[in-house]
């Protein structure tokens, strides 16, 4: 039994020893350890603020992001607006355009048909006239063949011009 009781002496040392140790490690070792534990607590804390603010300005750049995609959108349309605006005033002064050539043309188109007219009036005209007069001619020409046409015709026209 003597090996599992311990003895009186080797009870004190081992405590004196044990307590010497302790001291020690409480002077040398638990400090540094301490001081340790605490940097890398301080480390880990300022991490995590670091990560918090990251994920602050993400969310922040994220709104700006949408915003300025708002703004970019809001921005083609109006584009987009302004150039059917552009489009529909063009095909508008293009109508106006073709509409006024085409009242010119017409306008044109009719004084020439105007003045093909009185020019195909007045060549009637002219051939019933040449007509009329060739008809007046043959017909005094027949009147005039009997042998005292010549002179009666004569003296009535010699009549008609005393007269005016």
């Amino acid at each position: 039994m003597d090996i599992v009781t311990p003895n009186v002496g080797l009870l004190f040392w081992t405590s004196f020893l044990f307590l010497i140790v302790l001291v020690l490690l409480g002077q040398f070792a638990f400090k540094p350890i301490m001081n340790a534990i605490k940097e890398r607590e301080q480390t880990i804390q300022e991490q995590l603020d670091a990560a918090k603010r990251a994920k602050e300005k993400m969310q922040e750049l994220t709104k700006e992001n949408e915003r300025l995609i708002a703004e970019g959108r809001a921005e083609k349309e109006k584009i987009i607006a302004d150039a059917k605006k552009a489009a529909a005033k063009i095909i508008e002064d293009a109508e106006q355009k073709a509409k006024i050539e085409s009242s010119k043309i017409i306008a044109s188109a009719q004084e020439a048909i105007q003045n093909e007219k009185k020019a195909a009036l007045a060549e009637v005209r002219r051939q019933v006239a040449s007509l009329s007069l060739e008809i007046a001619e043959k017909i005094l020409r027949k009147e005039l063949e009997k042998a005292g046409a010549h002179e009666s015709l004569i003296e009535a026209y010699l009549k008609d011009v005393k007269l005016n």
